[in-house]
């Protein structure tokens, strides 16, 4: 795990207990894309698969967690982020652990966002979030939030 990966876990498990709670870690912060991962069994529904607000925990906390880290490396750190809206959709059962991915959104929209934030106080972004079965890239869940950043 990287300085940043440790970084953001650290700031999760202690300022959103829950994340400690649900066996939440970081795996990886690489070429702006964030990978959380989600134990199976602090997790587990009725049909032993996962439950889904654990799911949508996962999708909504990767999104966080990819602007709170992208923020970080450009020294902004006067903000606050909060999840505004999302949507989400459960194509597929998680079946053991699961994989939370963000990657960046398009370079013209985080300018725009960046500006707007820099110009206003307050932007926001939308953010595609995933969450897979380990071990497989095919979305068990696809989740579209949007995250607005306020001083």
């Amino acid at each position: 795990m990287n300085t940043d990966s440790q970084y953001l876990q650290s700031v999760l498990h202690g300022d959103i207990p829950l994340t400690r709670e649900m066996g939440l870690e970081v795996l990886d912060w690489q070429q702006h894309t964030l990978r959380l991962q989600l134990p199976l069994a602090a997790n587990v529904n009725h049909k032993s698969t996962m439950f889904g607000g654990s799911l949508y925990c996962a999708a909504v906390l990767v999104g966080w967690g990819w602007l709170h880290l992208r923020l970080r490396e450009l020294g902004i750190d006067d903000g606050h982020i909060v999840i505004q809206e999302g949507q989400i959709s459960y194509p597929l059962p998680v079946t053991g652990a699961a994989v939370a991915r963000c990657a960046a959104p398009d370079e013209k929209t985080w300018e725009r966002f960046l500006t707007m934030y820099q110009r206003r106080g307050r932007a926001r972004l939308t953010l595609e979030t995933t969450v897979s079965n380990a071990g497989s890239d095919e979305p068990a869940v696809t989740f579209s939030g949007q995250y607005v950043l306020h001083r």
